[in-house]
């Protein structure tokens, strides 16, 4: 698949880089498109031995609003086999970030929604604006959570809050978002960026062995999130089929309350 050049932005600033997501229109929904985007920036940061922390970014202002509900929409028409692998391939393209060897931090301002949460928990640490719009929405949407979410969020916040986050789909905001320990910290909107570029050059400054090793001791069990992953992407295509789903898009799109049925 080819991408566009200008779907995530990739700067260089000393020893820290910084990939943004760059759908400001879409508040940086996520599409394949962009995810193989990042996907293919980070493969370029991995053969950059100068570069020793990434800041993850959006454009615009917003994080990302997650998932494109036109793709979902599409996903609704296939098999469930054939939603099933394209989930799997879809969470492995923004989840590229785990890939990185140097630290990453998620510079979160405005909306981080549902998948788009999920891959700023997958960043080593997180900024969040203190009026940032969260949510794991995806049981308000008539859909099984997705993109490592049954797995980032218990570990980050615990296994009954992030039981709670992820069953009610509720919002809450930055200042929330830290004390549940799903962000470092929590700074005003206009300093979010400044302050994770800070902080990625307080880690660049360190010896790059060490600090690359200690990524690696830090970072999730990767045998156990790509077990999340398979039953996510199993449990996400069965919801592909489903009256709740339609009924959940159909109220988003109306911005009305949705009425399920459990079918």
């Amino acid at each position: 698949m080819s991408t566009s050049p200008t779907a995530v932005l990739l700067e260089v600033e000393g020893a820290v880089a910084t990939l943004t997501l760059n759908d400001a229109a879409r508040r940086n929904a996520m599409t394949p498109e962009i995810g193989e985007a990042l996907r293919e920036r980070v493969a370029e940061l991995r053969q950059r031995p100068d570069v020793r922390a990434v800041v993850l970014a959006g454009a615009g202002g917003a994080f990302s609003a997650g998932g494109d509900l036109q793709m979902l929409e599409r996903l609704r028409r296939v098999s469930s086999e054939e939603a099933r692998t394209f989930m799997l391939d879809f969470y492995a393209r923004y989840l590229s970030v785990l890939e990185l060897p140097v630290p990453t931090v998620a510079a979160v301002e405005g909306a981080a929604i549902g998948a788009g949460l999920c891959v700023a928990l997958a960043c080593d640490l997180c900024v969040v604006a203190e009026d940032a719009k969260l949510a794991l929405n995806f049981v308000q949407l008539g859909l099984h959570p997705g993109m490592g979410a049954t797995y980032f969020v218990p570990w980050r916040a615990g296994a009954q809050r992030g039981a709670e986050l992820l069953l009610t789909g509720r919002r809450f905001d930055g200042r929330e978002a830290v004390r549940l320990g799903l962000a470092l910290e929590a700074t005003p909107g206009s300093e979010v960026l400044a302050r994770a570029h800070t902080l990625a050059a307080q880690v660049a400054a360190n010896a790059p062995l060490a600090t690359r090793a200690l990524k690696r001791r830090l970072a999730p069990d990767r045998a156990a999130l790509q077990r999340a992953l398979e039953e996510e992407a199993r449990f996400q295509a069965e919801s592909y089929g489903s009256e709740d789903l339609d009924e959940g898009l159909a109220a988003a799109a109306a911005r009305r309350a949705p009425v399920f049925q459990g079918r």
